[in-house]
């Protein structure tokens, strides 16, 4: 299956549009930060280690990608 036209459709649209990549932005961003407030709260600390870090952060990629998808 090729997407090539609508891979460059959504990033010509994120591109020229300041609000849809101001929305993108804020929800990579959001599903960054409340990976790592779980993680912390399930681990009890109060800091994180750069691999817990990396942890929460491919736990927010999927995240992301779920909603966008929306499962």
């Amino acid at each position: 299956m090729d997407i090539s036209k609508e891979v460059k459709v959504v990033t010509k649209a994120i591109d020229s549009d300041r609000e849809l990549f101001y929305s993108y932005q804020a929800n990579i961003a959001m599903s960054f930060v409340d990976s790592c407030y779980w993680k912390k709260r399930k681990s009890k600390k109060k800091y994180l280690s750069s691999k817990e870090i990396h942890e929460a952060a491919n736990e927010a990629a999927i995240n992301f990608l779920n909603l966008w998808i929306k499962k």
